[in-house]
């Protein structure tokens, strides 16, 4: 499966009074390596995908992480993202961040790829991913 590498730098936000990373905004991370992989594959921002495939978004449904080694402000990271399995319309994800190549935190990700429903457009509900979206997933 594909894999993006993101290098992320620790800003003064990102850290709890501590002075490690509030473990919150590493699933904000998470996210932005996610739409980094899909443009990666498909050429495409996270909005032209959404006009194009007409859908309204991958929505997480469920989420875990495990945290290893703490990052601290100013450290300079290292994000790893693949999609580790796809099925008809979900699919998930693993993300591995290394603090001077060393393993610090590794997260897990269900995502849905969904729409609007057509009979009530107020709710959305599980759409299949498109066979070729799957295919430049899929490359390695």
């Amino acid at each position: 499966m594909l894999t993006n590498t993101r290098n992320i730098r620790i800003e003064w936000g990102d850290c709890d009074p501590a002075g490690i990373v509030f473990y919150p905004r590493y699933f904000e991370m998470f996210d932005a390596c996610i739409s980094a992989l899909f443009l990666q594959a498909t050429g495409l921002t996270k909005h032209q995908l959404m006009e194009k495939y007409e859908f309204d978004g991958y929505p997480l449904v469920d989420a875990r992480a495990r945290f290893i080694i703490p990052a601290r402000f100013g450290d300079e990271v290292v994000a790893e993202t693949a999609i580790s399995a796809i099925r008809s319309s979900s699919f998930d994800v693993s993300h591995r961040v290394f603090k001077a190549g060393v393993l610090s935190v590794e997260g897990f990700e269900t995502r849905v790829w969904v729409a609007r429903r057509r009979d009530d457009p107020s709710k959305i509900a599980s759409k299949p991913i498109p066979p070729d979206v799957v295919a430049q997933l899929t490359k390695g």
